[in-house]
Formats: structure tokens, sequence, C-alpha cells
């Protein structure tokens, strides 16, 4: 499988969405953000970006009633 080049702040973010869903916890974007000590708005083009280079996606909420925003996840490599 080819590397992936990955911008200082793609990594982060990156890094961050694994390390909460190891924890268990729902990668939000305001959990990522405290995770990669950015704000919402400068984890919103690496989110994006990473989505577009297929290593995240975006998951809405599963509840009706209950949106808390987007999600993202890391794909799991096989």
């Amino acid at each position: 499988m080819p590397q992936v080049q990955l911008s200082a702040a793609e990594e982060r973010v990156y890094q961050a969405v694994t390390a909460l869903e190891v924890r268990g916890h729902v990668p939000y974007p305001d959990m990522i953000a405290e995770e990669t000590g950015m704000t919402e708005e400068e984890v919103h083009e690496p989110l994006h970006s990473l989505t577009e280079r297929g290593l995240l996606h975006r998951e809405d909420s599963p509840m009706s009633g209950l949106d808390f925003g987007p999600r993202w996840c890391a794909r799991q490599t096989a």
C-alpha cells in the first residue's frame, strides 16, 4: 500500500481521531479540536482533506432527535 503524505495538521487530526476512538470517545469536531489543541475552525479543513483521501469517514448521528453533529471515524485498514 503506498504511503500517503500528510501535512502536520492532517497528521495531528488523524492521530486525534484514532486516539479518541481507542479511548471509546466519539470523535466529534469539538473533541478532535480539544485533542489536537487546535480550534474547531482549524480542524475543519484537515477533516475534509482526510475524508477525501479515504482516511476518515463522516457519520451522522444515528439517533433521530439527538443530533450532536457529525462524527469522524478512522478507516480501518485490513
